[in-house]
């Protein structure tokens, strides 16, 4: 498999961060344009469910999964609920995976305000 991108971005002038993607990850759309699975938010720091999901509000989400067949990033928490969240809570995963999509806002264009560059 080939060696990750390192992509540098910021979320304000004075806030850099490199975070690793998969070098077969699309390149982020345009703010409001459709998700195209590009991995940068999530790479970058967990939503709010991701945040319940990963025990963390910095860094990568435990929840981000890479999809080989799409060539893609995905959101476990839509995709398979049960084997991101802990044993004590996966009975929970069939009602959170129904909601997932809405919680993250899947479908409404990209809300990253990030900039990404190669590094």
């Amino acid at each position: 498999m080939p060696r990750p991108r390192s992509l540098a971005h910021t979320a304000s002038p004075d806030r850099w961060q490199v975070v690793q993607v998969h070098p077969h990850a699309p390149p982020k759309p345009a703010l409001g344009a459709p998700c195209n699975g590009c991995g940068i938010c999530c790479l970058a720091e967990p939503c709010p469910v991701g945040m319940l999901v990963s025990g963390r509000r910095t860094g990568a989400c435990a929840a981000l999964r890479w999809d080989d067949g799409q060539a893609r990033y995905v959101c476990g928490m839509v995709t398979a609920p049960a084997e991101v969240m802990s044993p004590r809570w996966r009975w929970l995963a069939p009602w959170i995976g129904r909601r997932a999509r809405r919680w993250i806002a899947a479908g409404q264009g990209c809300d990253a305000h990030l900039d990404a560059s190669a590094g």
